[in-house]
């Protein structure tokens, strides 16, 4: 018998979470934000062209999640290797043609899902405003409502990013592997201008979703000590169905909350890279309190993710609006 949250809980639990949050949103102050504008791009930057594009977002988002609340995982992740890659430009949309293998076809992006979604919203906002909404703004739009129809923190983004025009199998070298330790984490995005923190924070990004057993099953014939002993066993498991076998990140993958925490304290980590964050002492601090207190987690997740959405972002001539998201114009 599988055990699940009351509905009026689960309700409670967001509605409590996003009053705590909600407030604070509206004075985030992030690097480069101020007063609804960043970096060039503005809350406010589809308000005559595009009014609707934000509605139009959360509509299509909320339908698919209601069909498969697994999305949610896909798009944030989705997200999250876009803006690593050359920025915040849509480049993991693109497709791979004849001549060219794009960042969707890399090896780290093939269990990549949720892309028939962007299609649709950008099909619905090509109707309404054609060659006004890019991609990248669709992508962020989109990360951003499955975080919160998850459950999570509800929070706003900057608009006017424009799509990149390049997407190569090659760059994707620079998505943090599962087998990181915590300082080559703190290092990686610290090349983005995050804190040690801030890198914590979006790893809590795991608590949606799951990990496949070939990015975790090394860990588990080396008899990582840090690893506990029963939740090995789990993760044997999973593995005894092959290396495509899932395993939750924690016992709730489908809600935004704080038990990826809770998980990394128990010695539940499912990633070296997920564990180590506990074991560290430069981010344990960290973890410990994303695991006392979801509302401080919320609220460093949601000021980190803006700042996420504003890495590289092309504007103007530097970037396109394109017509079809997996195709250069």
């Amino acid at each position: 018998m599988v055990y699940r949250r009351p509905l009026k809980l689960k309700c409670l639990k967001i509605v409590m979470a996003n009053l705590l949050t909600v407030f604070v949103v509206m004075g985030v102050i992030v690097s480069g934000f101020r007063m609804g504008r960043a970096d060039g791009l503005d809350m406010n930057y589809y308000l005559f062209s595009c009014p609707f594009v934000e509605s139009v977002v959360k509509d299509i988002v909320n339908r698919a999640l209601e069909d498969d609340p697994t999305l949610a995982a896909a798009l944030l992740r989705m997200h999250f290797h876009d803006c690593f890659i050359q920025g915040c430009d849509g480049s993991i949309l693109i497709d791979s043609t004849r001549g060219n293998t794009a960042e969707k076809d890399s090896p780290a992006n093939l269990s990549l899902r949720g892309y028939e979604i962007i299609d649709d919203i950008k099909e619905e906002l090509e109707r309404q405003c054609p060659g006004v909404v890019s991609c990248a703004d669709i992508l962020a739009l989109a990360a951003r409502d499955a975080v919160f129809f998850a459950g999570g923190p509800v929070y706003d983004i900057p608009k006017g990013r424009k799509d990149g025009t390049r997407s190569k199998i090659e760059d994707t070298i620079n998505l943090p592997s599962p087998n990181f330790n915590a300082s080559d984490l703190i290092k990686m995005f610290g090349q983005h201008g995050f804190s040690a923190q801030e890198m914590v924070a979006l790893s809590g990004a795991h608590t949606l979703g799951v990990a496949r057993c070939s990015s975790f099953k090394n860990r588990l014939p080396k008899k990582d000590p840090t690893l506990n002993s029963v939740f090995a066993k789990t993760l044997s498991q999973t593995c005894s169905a092959g290396d495509n076998a899932e395993q939750p990140f924690d016992e709730t993958r489908n809600d935004f909350d704080n038990l990826y925490f809770d998980a990394l304290v128990s010695g539940n980590g499912v990633l070296t890279s997920d564990q180590t964050l506990f074991v560290s002492p430069k981010t344990r601090n960290s973890v410990n309190s994303y695991a006392q207190n979801q509302a401080l987690f919320f609220l460093d997740f949601q000021e980190a993710m803006v700042k996420m959405s504003l890495l590289d972002v092309k504007e103007g001539s530097k970037g396109q609006v394109r017509d079809n998201c997996r195709k250069i114009n």
